[in-house]
């Protein structure tokens, strides 16, 4: 896994709700003005939950910890044929969500409900997917 992957997405629960940030609207920005999840491209020869870690901490303030992660599978990457990107679920504690600092991508974070993130027109579709894959996975 550790020479395949170009990315990690992760949907982090607090409570019942996602976390999420509208992403910047600049011209040529994938995705740009949808709700993002953390997350976000390998950065030389790092793991897939180094590369999540680091992402997080640069985007909230959030250090996450391994035994955090409930859940993992990887996917064609959507940008990089080929290659595969990790779409992971966690759980964070209250102490990390009140020292959310959020960082310099993006315009606001906040929090949804899965519903909320699965029928929203601005949300980022293939994460939707994965999302979806999630909790149909989660429901047996």
């Amino acid at each position: 896994m550790r020479e395949s992957f170009c990315g990690a997405k992760a949907a982090l629960f607090y409570q019942d709700s996602l976390l999420v940030y509208l992403r910047d609207d600049k011209p040529g920005l994938p995705f740009a003005a949808c709700w993002d999840f953390p997350g976000g491209g390998r950065e030389g020869q790092e793991s897939p939950f180094a590369c999540l870690q680091r992402e997080t901490t640069e985007e909230f303030g959030i250090l996450l910890r391994p035994e955090q992660l409930l859940w993992q599978c990887s996917y064609p990457s959507w940008h990089q044929p080929g290659v595969v990107s990790l779409f992971m679920v966690g759980q964070l504690d209250a102490a990390q969500v009140s020292s959310i600092r959020f960082g310099d991508e993006g315009q606001y974070w906040g929090w949804m409900t899965p519903a909320a993130y699965l029928g929203h027109r601005a949300a980022v579709p293939y994460l939707q997917q994965r999302l979806q894959h999630y909790l149909q996975h989660m429901a047996g």
